[in-house]
């Protein structure tokens, strides 16, 4: 543990909060995709099912159940509790293109050909690209709500965090995860535009608009 990764988990809890508030306190969930929180709790569930077999720390299992209840939490809120709310004609993503690759790469390419290692790296695939169906949705609606701008901010941040994380693990440790590294390199770089807009426009007052 080293202060950017710490961060990074900080960075992505508040955001994970930030979209239970916004949908609870509206009561709506209008303008968030319903997919892409589907793909983070299969992420989740994929990445922690080591829960109950490798202890590590207080910090890290907390985090593990916080992060899979959280996500299961958001997908019942979508799609029973609120779904009324739910734009599904603009969450249009067609997710098959972002399961399926990954699931075969993570077949082809892991660290150990073991069932928990492959359900890791799927997992560490899927992540980053998750947030696509998101983008997508914004970029058909044209507009998002200043808080679903910030509940993105914070997670784009948590991912680049880590990158610093790894980069200083590296360094410091001489410890290299190139799958997770890769990947969170492409899931920053899908944020890259995101955290313009964000900077120049939310962080002005003006309402964030996508190009379609």
């Amino acid at each position: 543990m080293n202060l950017f990764r710490f961060l990074g988990d900080l960075s992505h809890l508040l955001a994970i909060i930030l979209l239970l508030l916004k949908i609870w306190k509206s009561r709506s969930c209008a303008g968030i995709s319903g997919k892409s929180q589907v793909l983070f709790a299969v992420v989740f569930t994929a990445r922690y099912l080591d829960l109950f077999t490798n202890y590590i720390s207080l910090y890290n299992t907390c985090m593990k159940v916080v992060y899979i209840a959280c996500s299961f939490t958001t997908v019942w809120l979508i799609y029973s509790k609120f779904k009324a709310t739910y734009d599904g004609n603009h969450d249009t993503f067609r997710v098959e293109f972002l399961v399926v690759p990954t699931a075969i790469l993570a077949f082809l390419v892991n660290h150990d050909f073991t069932p928990l290692e492959i359900l890791w790296t799927f997992s560490i695939y899927l992540e980053s690209v998750a947030i696509l169906p998101q983008l997508f949705m914004i970029s058909k609606t044209g507009e998002a709500e200043t808080i679903t701008t910030h509940y993105l901010f914070f997670l784009g941040l948590y991912r680049a965090l880590y990158l610093v994380n790894w980069i200083w693990r590296f360094y410091f440790e001489g410890f290299f995860d190139l799958i997770a590294v890769v990947a969170g390199v492409v899931q920053t770089i899908l944020y890259c535009d995101f955290f313009y807009l964000y900077i120049t426009k939310v962080l002005k007052g003006k309402k964030l608009s996508l190009p379609a």
